[in-house]
């Protein structure tokens, strides 16, 4: 049954409630238990119902919200520098045309795939960004076939004919390797986030390749969550290997778990850079506040979060097309005081 053929009256009917309930639930409009609302949006959903799909552009109606769901805890959330630049950089364009954000945490991308969904057909949202993609991830193709305007924060090999903005991990990885190789060190390990990110995926993928190049001795990988209490825990795991068996230097795949390893460093005795160097992913201040100070792959988070909000606005109005990736942004690599030649 397709939504031309489909009325509010076949919608109220399927639900069990009233036309008004569901004018009610589909308006936002107090009066309805949360229950009750998610049982009319499921009803609307099994019916193929929106009401009035072809007026929803983020450039033109009345919807004026950008939806962004995000796969992490709330608690390790609070605490990451990226994310809270990056939601700053899209509030900055998102404020310059009066609209406004609407975030949401989730538990998986499942949960993400049908609060997409709900939010599109509720007309909760004009638009959304994806970040985190996953290899086959299912947002992907719940977005493609709604028609939801959006912009993927990811490499375009993950998202399928969606609009892609990303960042260059693959070199920035490259970059970081080589750098500390050329300063000596023959023994370089990796504390990564997530394996099941394509980020992540993307960058042990070019850590392997590049650690082989250049000869290393030694290359370690280790898979966390992100947080510092994980990045403490691996960088604790790496260190209390003996001689050849133990990096001279590692590379975080975020700023809090590289501030977490160097006090791992600090209380196993370690000197840092003297007998263990470190450098970090996302230029935080965290960065520039730690004794010594870290290096880090360094890029404008800010300015990366307005980019892709100026594109989602391209694209739903009738600029970037789908399908189209836009310019890559390549962290550089800024040396400080966490890093130098091996002893």
């Amino acid at each position: 049954m397709t939504s031309a053929r489909v009325t509010i009256k076949e919608v109220a009917a399927r639900a069990g409630v009233s036309k008004g309930a569901v004018s009610l639930a589909f308006n936002h409009k107090p009066g309805l238990s949360e229950a009750t609302r998610e049982r009319i949006f499921r009803a609307a959903r099994e019916l193929g119902w929106a009401p009035n799909p072809t007026a929803r552009t983020l450039a033109g109606s009345r919807v004026d919200v950008v939806g962004l769901a995000i796969c992490r805890p709330a608690r390790l959330l609070g605490l990451e520098p990226f994310y809270m630049e990056f939601v700053s950089g899209v509030e900055s364009v998102l404020t310059e045309h009066s609209c406004s954000l609407l975030l949401r945490l989730v538990r998986s991308v499942k949960e993400e795939a049908g609060l997409l969904e709900t939010w599109w057909r509720a007309r909760q949202i004009g638009g959304a960004i994806l970040v985190d993609l996953r290899a086959d991830d299912p947002r992907v193709a719940v977005a493609e076939r709604l028609g939801l305007p959006v912009v993927a924060v990811g490499h375009p090999s993950l998202a399928g004919g969606l609009t892609a903005v990303w960042t260059d991990d693959a070199t920035a990885v490259r970059e970081a390797v080589r750098y500390l190789a050329a300063l000596g060190h023959r023994r370089i390990a990796r504390v990564g986030g997530a394996a099941g990110l394509g980020h992540t995926a993307i960058r042990a993928a070019a850590f392997e390749e590049v650690a082989g190049a250049v000869g290393l001795a030694g290359a370690w990988q280790v898979s966390t969550d992100y947080s510092g209490e994980a990045g403490a825990r691996a960088t604790r795991g790496l260190l209390m290997a003996g001689g050849v068996g133990r990096p001279t230097a590692i590379v975080y795949d975020n700023d809090i778990m590289a501030v977490a390893g160097l006090s791992v460093a600090s209380e196993m005795g370690l000197a840092v850079p003297g007998d263990v160097s470190l450098l970090a992913w996302d230029d935080s201040q965290l960065c520039r506040l730690t004794h010594p100070t870290l290096s880090a792959m360094s890029h404008d988070v800010y300015g990366f979060g307005a980019e892709v909000a100026r594109t989602l606005f391209g694209r739903a109005g009738g600029g970037p097309v789908e399908g189209r990736s836009h310019p890559v942004v390549t962290p550089v690599l800024v040396p400080r005081g966490s890093t130098a030649r091996p002893r």
